[in-house]
């Protein structure tokens, strides 16, 4: 991969550069590396971060159906955020929490600016559907409808359709002194119906609750769908809220419909589990997840900017919220549900497909005897004597997966030499084969093992449903450490070969899902070193047993070690300078919010290390400020797939230091997780690693530039300067391993790569 990298981006450095120092005259200027002022706010910094998801459905060189998509996961990012971040800053200002975070906001400035700054956006994301993407997706025959453009034929068709389909499932909710006002479920979209009982002449008020259960768009037959020059629409529809709205007759009988108005609900969703007072972990979370169901206190409520005042305050004072959170909406509410879009069979709406590369080295492996009465036949090495010739380095989703960890676990599970599999479960998929071969496992008579996180957030009844499989095969399964979240991504196979015992190991940066292995970037190290293998056994050990492990021969491992490693590590960069040396760092995370970190950053910026950072989401370092982090820089890419591996890169002197793990510098990872992170002792290896943080530096179509005000500005291309992308290079240099021609993504401009996930 090191030499390939030349010959595909010549522009693109081939190693991470090593810069001398500028200066050190501030070295001992006494300065507060502390001051909030010095610190971006945890929560807006997100919201910049969605932010740039927004403009990737505003940028006209993103594929229309990818436009669309981008619009649903700005959507779905902010639901979330509502119902964790937005909940857990209402809850501290009702308990008057006085400890601030570290720009030095309270929990209510902290609102206050999220609303100031969300409002625009959510205004932008309504616009650009309703004004651009609408209309566009119309020429191209994707007709999403209003129930007042429908031609008689078509009203006919979906009346009746309303009328077998919908009306058995909808209930009405009357609202009166003897109908006291209905539970609003979280994140369900509804109707505030206004009637008036033609006898009485009396108004009275009800609502009714759209249907999860049926499609949110309601599609068209063919032959009623509209025609453009003679052909076939793609797609003709309307909303389902509409066809509900537009036939509200048949729910309230004899009455007359005065109006209808849509709203939206945002409740708490987080846990609130005492993990101390809980006798079994498992069945205080399956407890807590039925209250999730029903939902917390409600954070926010999505309403059409024309709902009459009188229905406005109603809704407010009976879901006991404010003004302030209040989200008007002019069109669709609920854009999220744009997603199903994304299934019509309309290729050149959408980004090239991907299909991920074997990696060389696993080409020609033999696949596992999962039948016992075949005799193996196959030519090829296995599994293990690859990773025992060398260290295998794999990077989805430019590599295949399923053709690495999933064939791994298959192998071990089927391999009569294989004693024992230990393994640790964050997320998976609901059809996970990984589970699957786990189960096997332990049906062929191997010792499994399993840490199971019950408190991976949204993921919980997932786990506990998977959990429950493994236990039900005789898998040793638990359930994770009281007060910490085990995030670490890690498989140990241990096999008898012959006379002695090897300990193979997969230590990754992301979850064990095949189906975000597809849409996520991420990388995982195979090995069989013997300190490395070791050191994951006491990790093992330290979370299935009683372990009081204070340290590690290679491994960085919170909440024991890691922390006071990276410092010293930057600390080795600061002093390196200090003795006329250079000083260098290159880090990748998902984000960066640890104070002391951070400050050390800021410590090691003062004294001359240059220091690169590729921060997808939040960071609270800011960059550029005189005399503070002029050697800083900060860059976030956001593209086809969802930026999700973690890289540390110290040049020590020349004697290059370079990791991957599972730990963003966070307070959460550092000292609330249980995480790993790994030296890669392989040479190429880490040549490969430095090659990949050389080309997102380089990154000149995807990179956006992290400004001292916390704002950002997206890279562009100069005169002469070829487009850069750093997800379609990596996309060629996987191909390009294989054999495969690539002209079709290197040389292709019209065709960009965006977020998933």
């Amino acid at each position: 991969m090191f030499s390939m990298l030349s010959q595909l981006c010549r522009a693109t450095p081939a190693c991470i550069q090593v810069i001398m120092p500028k200066s050190k005259k501030n070295a001992h200027h006494q300065i507060n590396l502390n001051d909030p002022q010095y610190y971006l706010n945890r929560e807006l910094s997100w919201l910049e971060f969605n932010r740039r998801v927004l403009h990737e459905a505003c940028d006209s060189r993103t594929p229309l159906l990818e436009r669309l998509k981008f619009l649903g996961i700005f959507s779905s990012n902010l639901d979330e955020f509502f119902m964790v971040r937005v909940a857990a800053l209402k809850q501290q200002v009702e308990a008057k929490v006085s400890q601030l975070p570290s720009d030095g906001r309270t929990p209510q400035q902290q609102l206050d600016e999220i609303s100031s700054t969300l409002r625009p956006l959510v205004a932008k994301q309504h616009e650009q559907f309703e004004k651009v993407l609408r209309p566009q997706l119309a020429k191209h025959g994707i007709h999403i409808l209003d129930y007042i453009d429908l031609s008689e034929r078509q009203r006919n068709y979906l009346d009746k359709y309303y009328e077998e389909q919908v009306f058995p499932v909808v209930t009405p909710l009357a609202v009166d002194p003897s109908h006291p006002f209905p539970y609003i479920s979280n994140l369900s979209l509804n109707l505030a119906v206004v009637v008036k009982n033609p006898e009485t002449e009396e108004e009275l008020f009800a609502r009714v609750k759209v249907p999860t259960v049926l499609p949110r768009f309601l599609a068209l037959p063919p032959d009623l769908g509209i025609h453009d020059d003679g052909k076939p629409a793609v797609w003709t529809g309307i909303p389902l809220e509409q066809a509900i709205a537009h036939n509200l007759e048949s729910l309230f009988p004899g009455m007359n419909i005065q109006e209808y108005h849509t709203f939206r609900i945002t409740r708490d969703a987080d846990l609130e589990l005492e993990e101390d007072e809980a006798d079994d972990l498992l069945l205080a979370i399956e407890q807590e997840l039925q209250k999730r169901r029903v939902g917390g206190s409600p954070l926010r409520i999505e309403i059409h900017s024309q709902t009459p005042e009188s229905i406005r305050k109603r809704l407010l004072e009976d879901l006991e919220l404010e003004e302030n959170d209040v989200y008007e909406v002019d069109g669709i509410i609920g854009l999220k549900d744009l997603m199903y879009f994304m299934s019509l069979p309309v290729p050149e709406l959408k980004d090239p497909p991907w299909q991920s590369v074997v990696h060389p080295r696993l080409l020609r492996i033999k696949e596992p005897n999962i039948n016992p009465d075949v005799r193996e036949i196959e030519e090829g090495k296995d599994f293990f004597t690859v990773i025992r010739e060398k260290d295998l380095f794999v990077h989805h989703p430019y590599q295949s997966f399923s053709r690495s960890v999933v064939r791994f676990i298959t192998h071990a599970a089927h391999d009569a030499n294989v004693l024992a599999i230990k393994m640790t479960l964050y997320r998976t998929s609901f059809d996970s084969p990984i589970v699957n071969a786990l189960i096997a496992a332990a049906q062929n008579g191997k010792q499994v093992s399993v840490l199971v996180e019950l408190k991976a957030r949204f993921d919980e009844e997932n786990n506990i449903y998977w959990a429950k499989r493994l236990e039900n095969v005789g898998v040793h399964v638990v359930y994770g450490l009281v007060g910490l979240k085990t995030h670490c991504k890690l498989i140990m196979v241990v096999r008898r070969e012959q006379d002695r015992i090897f300990r193979y190991v997969h230590i990754g940066t992301g979850n064990y899902n095949p189906k975000t292995a597809r849409l996520y970037t991420d990388l995982g190290l195979f090995s069989c070193n013997e300190d490395l293998g070791a050191d994951v056994t006491d990790v093992f050990n330290f979370l299935t047993g009683y372990s009081r492990q204070k340290s590690y021969r290679k491994l960085l491992v919170a909440p024991v070690t890691m922390r006071d490693r990276f410092v010293s590590m930057i600390h080795r960069e600061i002093e390196n300078v200090h003795n006329g040396m250079s000083g260098r760092i290159v880090a990748k995370m998902n984000s960066l919010v640890d104070p002391e970190i951070i400050s050390k950053l800021y410590e090691a910026s003062r004294a001359g290390v240059q220091i690169d950072l590729i921060i997808r989401g939040i960071c609270c370092l800011r960059p550029g400020i005189k005399d503070i982090s002029e050697n800083i820089r900060v860059i976030s890419i956001v593209g086809r797939f969802l930026e999700h591996s973690r890289i540390f890169y110290f040049y020590n002197n020349g004697q290059e230091e370079i990791y991957i793990g599972s730990a963003d510098w966070m307070r959460r990872n550092l000292d609330r997780r249980v995480e790993v992170i790994t030296p890669i002792i392989d040479v190429d290896i880490a040549k490969d690693l430095q090659e990949i943080l050389g080309i997102m530096l380089a990154d000149n179509r995807q990179a956006w530039e992290l400004q001292p005000d916390g704002s950002y500005i997206q890279r562009s291309l100069g005169e002469d300067s070829p487009e850069a992308s750093s997800q379609k290079i990596l996309m060629s240099m996987a191909l390009t391993s294989n054999g495969i021609a690539t002209s079709n993504i290197v040389n292709t401009k019209k065709s960009s790569l965006y977020l998933d996930g």
